[in-house]
């Protein structure tokens, strides 16, 4: 199945805000750890598109 970078990029950024609903909710889940993992996931978010040209061109990535 072909998505387009528009497509990945809004599922990619769904799946991190899923992981962190299931974090928040999760009563095991410290808030000093819960607001680093937040930290790390929105700026993984920044790179959706990045992560998508890596995958469609793997060849040139390395």
């Amino acid at each position: 199945m072909e998505l387009s970078k528009e497509d990945f990029n809004y599922k990619f950024q769904d799946t991190l805000e899923n992981i962190l609903i299931a974090m928040a909710e999760h009563p095991e889940v410290k808030p000093e750890k819960f607001y680093s993992m937040a930290c790390i996931l929105e700026n993984l978010a920044f790179f959706g598109p990045v992560v998508y040209d890596v995958i469609q061109n793997p060849k040139k990535a390395s």
